[in-house]
């Protein structure tokens, strides 16, 4: 009996004779055949993840023990980065990008900042964009693949608004650290190990659709973040935005809008849920889990077609046929240097939006809002929540990273998803990257 197993980028017919059929022409990845000894199956086992994302390997022109690194941003990650990288011999700090006045800025050295763009650019061999800025990453990223330098992100928002347009254009990768580059790379490691991913998955801890401005500003000045970047954590937003890209970057699709986010169960029980829905599903999904008694990390649910039951199930994995394997942390900045590295050493890009994507993140108004209403900060804001959606779903709905600064044409109500009927967004190159996907013949 035939059986068909089914990737991304492959469409495979596993036969017990051994005899393998494509159902396409082009193969994007070459695959080790292995005989399963208790059936005789044959069985694939992925040397890359199946991964839809798009751009060609960094060759380094410089001596890659002395590179000259430049950092987008002043917050958070950028400043852990730069003084991570103070002690580090082979990435060397040089500049530091900043639309905020120098003079206001103590925490890094004075003689890295600069506002400077194209100055910035002419000093490094590498730039890493942290900012948090949509509109400042693109400009950043659209002068750095002019000159030919390769771009490492800590930048969901980004990817998700603008990213499919400059993935074919230059190098660019998002870094681990955050949860989809983490994400990605438990991927990478659990394809190693001959798994098949089924599930890409998130942990969350909170969730609060409609949190309170004194709330938010409390945990804002307590962990040192900014107040829209705790919003968007609190309200949803981050998340959703995060698996949007690990969806169009790893090629899986969502179980419906918004994801499940199966709440409160262990997260084996959670685990074999989604796998069998995704099974159902008849492909990989992002998914998400919501309980305060798991670890801040990620994980990816799957199935092994060659190891035995018994083996997975001695070494704690459960009874199967769904795998959960968890990596139990995240560390932002700290991760971002084997990112750097892995660049480098010429290796192909760890995830970024791919150049075809088909989910994204909309918005969806949190409260009446009254016509004449212009969107501030719409990722972190008051006004509006980020949900992941297919694309052919809502077509006609642009990314919540547009609409900053985006004027309601009419009145909006409370749980409204915001479309290009609604609004009108201003003029950026975010969003002339977004209108050339739309319409890869626009200028």
């Amino acid at each position: 009996m035939r059986r068909r197993l089914k990737y991304p980028e492959l469409d495979f017919i596993l036969i017990p004779s051994g005899h393998v059929q494509s159902g396409q022409e082009t193969f994007i990845f070459r695959l080790p055949v292995l005989q399963n000894s208790v059936d005789g199956t044959v069985v694939f086992q992925p040397q890359k993840p199946p991964s839809l994302t798009t751009c060609q390997p960094y060759t380094p022109t410089h001596d890659i023990a002395r590179t000259r690194v430049g950092i987008v941003g002043t917050g958070f990650i950028a400043s852990g980065l730069c003084r991570l990288l103070g002690g580090m011999e082979d990435l060397l700090l040089k500049k530091v990008l900043t639309h905020r006045p120098i003079a206001n800025i103590s925490h890094i050295k004075p003689e890295l900042l600069t506002g400077d763009t194209e100055d910035f650019v002419d000093s490094c061999d590498l730039i890493v964009e942290c900012s948090g800025d949509i509109h400042r990453a693109c400009e950043v990223v659209e002068m750095a693949f002019q000159k030919g330098l390769p771009v490492v992100t800590m930048g969901t928002e980004f990817h998700v608004t603008a990213g499919s347009y400059y993935c074919t254009r230059g190098y660019l990768t998002e870094a681990e650290g955050d949860q989809p580059g983490c994400l990605a790379a438990l991927s990478e490691e659990a394809l190693s190990m001959g798994f098949r991913p089924l599930v890409y998955g998130n942990i969350k801890g909170f969730l609060n659709h409609t949190p309170t401005q004194e709330d938010m500003a409390y945990w804002s000045h307590r962990n040192g973040i900014s107040l829209a970047a705790v919003t968007s954590f609190t309200d949803g937003t981050k998340l959703q935005l995060e698996q949007v890209l690990v969806g169009n970057g790893m090629g899986a699709d969502i179980l419906q809008r918004g994801m499940t986010g199966l709440k409160d169960s262990p997260l084996l029980e959670s685990g074999h849920a989604l796998g069998a829905r995704a099974r159902e599903h008849g492909g990989p999904v992002v998914d998400w889990v919501l309980n305060p008694t798991l670890p801040a990390g990620v994980f990816v649910v799957g199935e092994h077609p060659a190891a035995s039951p018994d083996v997975l199930r001695y070494l704690k994995l459960g009874d199967g046929p769904h795998y959960t394997l968890l990596r139990p942390y995240h560390l932002c900045h700290f991760e971002i240097p084997r990112t750097i590295r892995r660049v480098l050493r010429g290796e192909r890009a760890l995830l970024n939006n791919g150049d075809s994507p088909t989910l994204q993140g909309v918005a969806v108004a949190k409260c009446p809002l009254a016509a004449g209403t212009v969107l501030a900060n719409p990722i972190g804001g008051w006004d509006v929540r980020g949900e992941a959606v297919r694309i052919a779903d809502e077509p006609d709905a642009p990314p919540i990273g547009l609409l900053d600064g985006a004027v309601l044409r009419h009145s909006v109500s409370p749980g409204q998803t915001i479309r290009l009927s609604d609004v009108d967004i201003p003029d950026s190159l975010a969003k002339k990257a977004w209108e050339h996907l739309r319409h890869p013949s626009f200028p």
